[in-house]
């Protein structure tokens, strides 16, 4: 099954998150319930259906739910942190990566924080974290500014695009099999890459 390959390889079971943290899962909860820890990215019910020779059929429902790689990483600041204090902490990270890229955007910061708590971010990035979160934004930004842009580019334009891609590719998951077609790193690098050549 590919989706369960694809959450396997670049996702943390809670259970893992829980090990990686060394906590329960109520105080997991509490933390989301709170509003300063992010929901699972993916939760997959599990309707298992066995027939066993001596036995006969048996039925099991489960559910898993998968976590970005960096939210044992955000989890582990959260301890060290006051709950009124994470999103601040947010904040100084995110903004801390658009002034590192050069800046260029005004994000709005409660709208990314909402996204980030509901585990969009954990899906549609690589760790989930607020600097692949900032680089994201900031190249999709850059890459429709440019390709909005009178064709052909100026040598200058294709080789900001070409950074700007470069920089979402880094920044952007490689999204469940599923999800491929419909998704931002398809739209803002791989079709770029083939429209320019980049």
């Amino acid at each position: 099954m590919s989706l369960l390959h694809y959450l396997e390889h670049h996702f943390l079971t809670e259970a893992q998150l829980l090990a990686a943290a060394g906590i329960g899962a109520g105080q997991l909860h509490a933390l989301q319930a709170a509003g300063v820890m992010p929901q699972a990215s993916y939760r997959l019910r599990l309707n298992i259906d066995c027939d066993s020779f001596i036995f006969g059929p048996h039925h099991e429902e489960h559910e898993q739910r998968y976590y970005a790689k960096g939210s044992s990483s955000w989890l582990g600041s959260l301890l060290l942190l006051k709950p009124e204090d994470a999103y601040g902490f947010f904040c100084r990270r995110y903004l801390a990566r658009l002034q590192e890229l050069g800046g260029g955007t005004e994000p709005d910061l409660a709208a990314e924080w909402g996204h980030f708590l509901s585990g969009t971010y954990g899906l549609c990035t690589r760790s989930g974290l607020p600097e692949d979160i900032a680089a994201k934004e900031l190249a999709i930004v850059r890459i429709q500014r440019l390709s909005d842009a009178p064709d052909p580019l100026t040598l200058e334009q294709r080789a900001r695009l070409a950074e700007a891609v470069a920089l979402l590719d880094e920044a952007s998951s490689p999204f469940a099999p599923h999800e491929r077609q419909r998704s931002s790193r398809h739209r803002y690098v791989n079709q770029m890459r083939m429209r320019y050549g980049l």
